[in-house]
């Protein structure tokens, strides 16, 4: 067990002092508990480290809001404990923190698994709405739905105990570290970079699994150079839970052959292996991982520092959401796709941009603004972006009563009218 700095993470080690380092990453809402089926086994051949997300199983809660941000305190924690090499395995947002080690620090890895993974969890429109939600209702309606989410229902069904104890780390998670880690989850996306992943990989899903599916595990192995698929029969999202003894075996077998070798400083070369044809792997009784092998070639992206367009298509994307700025673009045409343009480059390249404020206070800006002009449309959408960027429904409340002082009483009015319908809209927990 650690003492947790601001910079680190909550961890704990078991198995042989002396023995390779194996990581096991856990998903969102979920604790190092998650592995407690995983650890006896693994630990006979590895010195097995666990950790907790910021704010979860009883963590510091020193948010993170990127993917990359939770990888730089894992590392800082182990750099911390001496640990240079490592092999990883990661479940659901865990997995992400594994592909991002494998593309920004390769050295420090030998072997990676990602289980339950995505190279984009959904759409960001999905993951900010879910923190709309928890900062207004709190965590208990996306705990009592996790159960759902993360298993089958013959699972949740038969072992009412594991049900309960899942509800139990989801509601007693940090909501403002659940909520940064929606935004983490949200801003990651990897397609692009997959073929850099330079180290073996097995992928593994449940067959249930409707959140990170077998759809998205062959997009990794598609991706991936040296990657092998494992799908186990019978397993939802939180596959290590529900099927602890298929994901053992799947784990156990990757990492005592996919093992590669560190490189060497004093000659500047890596002793590389010829990987063998990849294998499909054995199948268990009962529960059966079945697995296989589908290889594509990834294009190269182009290269090129991007312009003001793209980096204000993205934080119009990030502040609007998606499927808005979808419908927008797509309803342009030839007589207005000048000033779409213009407002992405200028208004969000540019403007939205600028480092002098936050995105909240640039909404409590834009919020104060769109009412004195009486723009209701334009507030609409606004209220959600809002929300989107942080403020809660009570502080978007204090910004119309600001602005009714300084606007007027009709206009205030008919700007509460149209927040008070977006707010419901937007936080009202769907079952």
């Amino acid at each position: 067990m650690s003492e947790t700095p601001v910079n680190t993470l909550q961890y704990r080690f078991d198995g042989p002092e002396d023995a390779p380092v194996l990581i096991l990453g856990p998903s969102l809402g979920t604790t190092w508990h998650m592995w407690d089926r995983q650890v006896p086994e693994l630990a006979k051949q590895w010195r097995v480290f666990r950790f907790d997300l910021p704010g979860h199983g009883g963590a510091p809660a020193y948010p993170a809001s990127s993917v990359s941000g939770l990888a730089a305190r894992l590392l800082v924690t182990l750099d911390g404990l001496g640990v240079q090499r490592f092999g990883y395995a990661g479940c659901a947002l865990g997995g992400a923190i594994g592909v991002e080690l494998a593309l920004r620090h390769p050295e420090r890895l030998a072997s990676l698994a990602l289980i339950a993974a995505s190279p984009r969890f959904g759409t960001a429109d999905e993951f900010r709405q879910r923190g709309v939600i928890v900062r207004t209702n709190g965590l208990d309606p996306i705990a009592r739905t996790s159960p759902d989410r993360w298993f089958t229902a013959g699972f949740a069904a038969a072992q009412p105990a594991i049900t309960e104890w899942a509800v139990q780390m989801v509601r007693t998670t940090d909501p403002g570290c659940y909520i940064a880690a929606c935004e983490a989850l949200a801003a990651f996306d990897v397609r692009a970079e997959l073929a850099r992943v330079g180290v073996p990989t097995l992928v593994l899903v449940g067959s249930e699994d409707q959140v990170t599916g077998p759809a998205e595990a062959r997009t990794l192995v598609a991706g991936i150079p040296d990657a092998r698929l494992a799908v186990v029969p019978g397993a939802s999202h939180l596959v290590p839970v529900e099927q602890p003894a298929a994901v053992t075996d799947l784990l156990v077998r990757h990492f005592s052959t996919a093992w590669q070798p560190a490189f060497d400083s004093t000659t500047g070369q890596m002793a590389i292996v010829a990987p063998p044809a990849k294998p499909v792997l054995a199948a268990a009784p009962q529960t059966a991982p079945v697995a296989e092998i589908a290889p594509v070639a990834v294009p190269p992206q182009p290269l090129g520092r991007p312009d003001t367009y793209d980096i204000g298509l993205k934080i119009r994307r990030e502040v609007l959401g998606d499927a808005h700025v979808d419908r927008v673009l797509a309803e342009a045409d030839e007589f207005s796709g000048d000033f779409q343009e213009f407002l992405t480059r200028y208004s969000w390249g540019e403007i939205w941009d600028r480092p002098g404020l936050d995105r909240r206070t640039r909404s409590c800006v834009t919020l104060g603004a769109l009412v004195a002009g009486g723009h209701l449309e334009e507030l609409a959408v606004h209220t959600r972006a809002a929300l989107r960027n942080g403020l809660t429904p009570d502080e978007i409340k204090e910004v119309l009563l600001q602005a009714a002082v300084y606007c007027g009483l009709p206009a205030a009015n008919r700007a509460f009218k149209v927040a008070q319908q977006v707010i419901r809209e937007e936080t009202t927990p769907t079952e």
